[in-house]
């Protein structure tokens, strides 16, 4: 036991000096997640709002320019191009001018007094942001311009009075809140995935590489010569780059605390004990992977295809509960997919352990499996 305790030692002085000579690859480890976090902070957003957008107005009375002033005071509409056909907005929404359109037809304004007033939005269907906030913006301003016309009529019908109390009495109201995040702030919905996301990235692109790294440069040919085991390589090798894990992520966090101001609302000490488990799992779906590639270059390969998996079917940006289930059984495979919940979970609710203890054992199990998966595995090509 002390014998096994002094080579784990040893090996994992040995990781951390390697880690440290190669300046490069330490400097993107460390460089890489904060420019990636800066980027999708800034650059990403959920809700697309000022639309380029083409109108065609042949009413050209009070109650289009009213409803074209209702688009543009919105923030999601902005009237970039005036045409004279419908098929010219069509023509500028394909040439990538515009992204949405607006065709009113001709006597808005009678056609607004029988009550069958019509305005045609047609939207870029390329981009699904685009449609999806373009329609519902569109549709919210409708429904209020509708109401306040329904409400100045009444109004005008009663001589100027108020509602009556019949009325009044018969309207509903609905009160909508949204939990946890008020303010509907992108990056709140954002931040906790993209942690997780930058941390998958970042571990699987270092360890991904580890063991197939002394298998090009000659390393590992000098590491049959001693006494150690697989099992206690590939822990020297978590427990070193887990170290630089656990770092990278710590300073990643802190950035979106205090920099970008996303609350931080459970328990700091559980999301760094669960954190510390999706890094194991992490490192050993990277290890795993470089023990059974053949050179560097496809152990590459293997990790952007991991990488695009985890974009599409974990649930960073596609909600799972939309998918078919086999999507669904596949996204399983991937730790990402358990770990988006617990971060959400922590970082975003303020929940705990006894809510996400599913996720939780998974994780713990996956971690294990992986881990017990390539130590084989390395045992194999050894022997």
């Amino acid at each position: 036991m002390r014998k096994s305790f002094q080579r784990l030692r040893a090996l994992i002085f040995k990781e951390i000096i390697q880690i440290v000579r190669d300046r490069r690859t330490l400097t993107l480890m460390f460089l890489l997640p904060v420019i990636e976090l800066f980027l999708f902070a800034y650059a990403v957003k959920l809700t697309v709002d000022h639309l380029p957008t083409a109108i065609y107005d042949q009413s050209m009375d009070v109650r289009s320019r009213d409803f074209t002033s209702a688009l543009v005071n919105s923030g999601y509409f902005d009237i970039t191009k005036v045409v004279s056909s419908q098929d010219q907005v069509i023509a500028a929404i394909d040439a990538g001018e515009v992204k949405a359109g607006i065709v009113i037809g001709p006597n808005l304004d009678q056609e607004v007094n029988r009550g069958n007033g019509q305005v045609l939005l047609m939207l870029d269907g390329s981009d699904s942001f685009n449609v999806s906030s373009g329609y519902n913006a569109a549709s919210l301003i409708a429904q209020k311009y509708s109401v306040d016309l329904t409400t100045q009529a009444i109004e005008k019908a009663a001589g100027g009075s108020t509602i009556s109390s019949e009325l009044s009495g018969s309207a509903i109201t609905t009160d909508t809140r949204v939990l946890y995040n008020p303010d509907m702030r992108d990056l709140v919905f954002m931040l906790p995935g993209l942690i997780a996301l930058i941390m998958q990235n970042v571990i699987l692109s270092y360890s991904g590489n580890s063991v197939v790294r002394e298998r090009d440069s000659g390393i590992l040919e000098q590491l049959l010569a001693t006494p150690a085991r697989p099992l206690e390589r590939i822990l020297a090798k978590l427990l070193s780059n887990g170290l630089m894990a656990v770092i990278d992520m710590t300073v990643i966090m802190i950035l979106g605390v205090f920099w970008f101001g996303v609350p931080f609302m459970g328990s700091l000490w559980q999301f760094a004990l669960l954190s510390l488990i999706f890094i194991i799992s992490g490192m050993g779906l990277g290890l795993l992977i470089s023990v059974i590639s053949k050179n560097q270059n496809q152990a590459v390969q293997y990790v952007t295809v991991f990488n695009l998996f985890s974009m599409i079917l974990t649930g960073f940006i596609y909600p799972r509960i939309s998918m078919p289930q086999w999507t669904q059984w596949v996204g399983n495979l991937i730790p990402l997919t358990y770990f988006l919940r617990i971060v959400r979970g922590i970082f975003t609710k303020g929940v705990g352990i006894t809510v996400l203890w599913s996720d939780v054992v998974a994780l713990v199990v996956y971690a294990l499996i992986v881990i017990f998966v390539a130590a084989s595995a390395l045992k194999s090509r050894l022997d």
